[in-house]
């Protein structure tokens, strides 16, 4: 890794705690730099602003997280779609409740989720709509397998879709109240 990959790495890791932290919005580009060991003109040499460099830690976030855990774990061709979809929510439940990632990852989508900045429209475009899509895919071919889908009811596999991850995230959002059970 050569001195501005390093910079670059740095100034990411760094970032992600501090706006897991305090919010994007409170969060400083002093603060990140002292932080990272770096001076303030290394954010706009590799990220233009401090915008950028916060959808570069969201993008990072999430390839890191998908290369941990594959949406598929590394099925075989010809898996069912039954297989696919255990495959797909076991790979969303290890991302977003794996303890051996840096804590303030989980804790940074859901502050991105619940107080949405610009960069909401990059991560939906980049990370969760083919996400979605992927496991559209898998629950309309559930869906077609059964002889389930209804001409009355267009948004079924959208509904069951959402249904599945809205499922998986209560396990990261709830986990304290499920540990306190």
């Amino acid at each position: 890794m050569n001195k501005n990959d390093d910079t670059k790495t740095r100034l990411i890791e760094s970032a992600g705690e501090i706006f897991a932290q305090h919010g994007f919005r409170s969060a400083t580009i002093r603060e990140i730099c002292r932080r990272a060991g770096t001076n303030v003109s290394s954010v706009n040499y590799h990220f233009r602003d401090k915008d950028g460099l916060y959808a570069s830690v969201l993008e990072s976030l999430h390839q890191s997280a998908v290369r941990k855990y594959p949406p598929d774990l590394g099925l075989k061709e010809g898996a069912t779609a039954e297989e696919k979809l255990r495959a797909f929510i076991r790979s969303f439940l290890l991302r977003i409740l794996d303890e051996g990632f840096p804590a303030w990852h989980g804790k940074l989508m859901a502050l991105e989720i619940s107080d949405p900045t610009g960069a909401l429209d990059q991560l939906v475009q980049n990370s969760i709509r083919p996400m979605h899509e992927h496991l559209s895919g898998i629950v309309l071919a559930l869906l077609q397998e059964y002889d389930l889908l209804d001409e009355k009811n267009s948004n079924m596999t959208f509904l069951c879709a959402m249904s599945i991850v809205g499922q998986c995230l209560h396990h990261f959002t709830g986990r304290q109240i499920i540990a306190a059970l």
